[in-house]
């Protein structure tokens, strides 16, 4: 049953933080616009479509950035509360300082769930359209950089099947030097191999170049060779070179299935897809942590007043992004524990927040 004073605590805690989105999140979009605007005149962007880039970037902008806010936030209406001395009126008055955290914690929980579902499947939607619309309008070669590592392309398609091409050109939809072997118990039994293969999309086949198949038999091989051959193939070429920021568009069952598919192909980019399932969940704990060090941060009135506060605040939140961000790239480009590395800010800044709060309530 929450009380008038919980309800009073639990109300500015959402309503200061709705205002801290509503005040940075246009600031955001001038920012972003005046390092865009000659990019999008000079590549004559359609209204429409820079109408949904910006819709795109307030939700990508808020998801990304929703620590700082959510921090510092609850930093400057607590600091308030303290410098009007209500916060020692309410302890005076018998309340416990684990019990005056409820409303924060009630706040929390609130923040954390729709931040999880709003990372589940309205946060990749929006990435989808905000990084398609910088890789096509705003970076130069932005359709080629928007692919994978196209050379040297090796992928396990299934238990008995492993494929090979030297390079794909995402454009002309070609690949060159392609291998496809096919195993039955650890022995292989076929290879198709051919200088080019082409996608068609008009009947969905593949047109193979040099084309030579090797079957295996047990009295001999039997090969076919033709100049060019017309196969249809269970697998797509672009599929196994997915954009670059793949993982951040999909819904979590199917970030989940992508996943497991990349690992039976073999893929080099498991940690990058295993960083981004693990923050949709580390992100939302994070709200938890946040709130409590900010509450024991500045539940005390200082000298400095609110200004302190905030410098702290500033300080420890912005601690908090430099971790999370280091350590995901860490994960990404090494073989560091993509779990490890995503939990590791919270692991850390949690036991800060345990040591701020023993000591506020003393």
């Amino acid at each position: 049953m929450l009380t008038i004073l919980d309800k009073y605590i639990l109300k500015r805690y959402l309503a200061t933080f709705g205002a801290m989105l509503l005040m940075f999140i246009p600031i955001g979009i001038i920012i972003d616009v005046s390092e865009k605007i000659n990019k999008m005149i000079e590549n004559k962007v359609p209204f429409t479509d820079v109408a949904i880039y910006y819709y795109n970037f307030t939700i990508y902008f808020a998801n990304a950035l929703f620590p700082i806010f959510l921090f510092l936030s609850i930093i400057w209406f607590t600091s308030k509360l303290a410098n009007n001395t209500e916060i020692i009126a309410i302890l005076g008055s018998g309340i416990s300082f684990t019990r005056f955290l409820k409303p924060y914690i009630i706040g929390a929980s609130i923040v954390s769930v729709m931040v999880l579902l709003m990372g589940f499947y309205v946060v990749p939607r929006a990435s989808e359209g905000f990084n398609n619309f910088r890789y096509t309008y705003l970076r130069s070669g932005g359709k080629e950089l928007m692919a994978g590592d196209n050379t040297d392309v090796y992928r396990q398609l299934n238990d008995k099947e492993f494929l090979y091409v030297s390079n794909y050109n995402t454009e002309s939809k070609m690949a060159f030097n392609f291998s496809l072997e096919k195993f039955e118990k650890e022995k292989m039994i076929s290879k198709i191999t051919a200088s080019r293969i082409k996608w068609n999309e008009k009947d969905r086949t593949y047109t193979l170049y040099d084309y030579t198949k090797r079957t295996v038999g047990k009295l001999g091989d039997k090969i076919e060779i033709l100049p060019e051959k017309k196969v249809k193939f269970k697998f797509e070429l672009k599929d196994l070179t997915p954009v670059v920021y793949i993982a951040e568009t999909l819904r979590l069952d199917e970030l989940i299935d992508f996943i497991d598919t990349e690992k039976k192909r073999g893929s080099s980019n498991i940690n990058v897809y295993m960083v981004v399932l693990y923050k949709k969940f580390s992100v939302p704990v994070s709200a938890f942590i946040l709130t409590i060090i900010a509450v024991a941060v500045s539940s005390m009135k200082r000298r400095g007043g609110m200004g302190m506060n905030l410098t702290i605040g500033i300080a420890v939140a912005f601690g908090f992004v430099f971790f999370d961000k280091i350590f995901g790239v860490l994960a990404e480009k090494s073989t560091f524990s993509p779990f490890l590395a995503v939990w590791f800010s919270n692991i850390i800044f949690g036991i800060l927040a345990v040591y701020l709060l023993r000591n506020a309530k003393r």
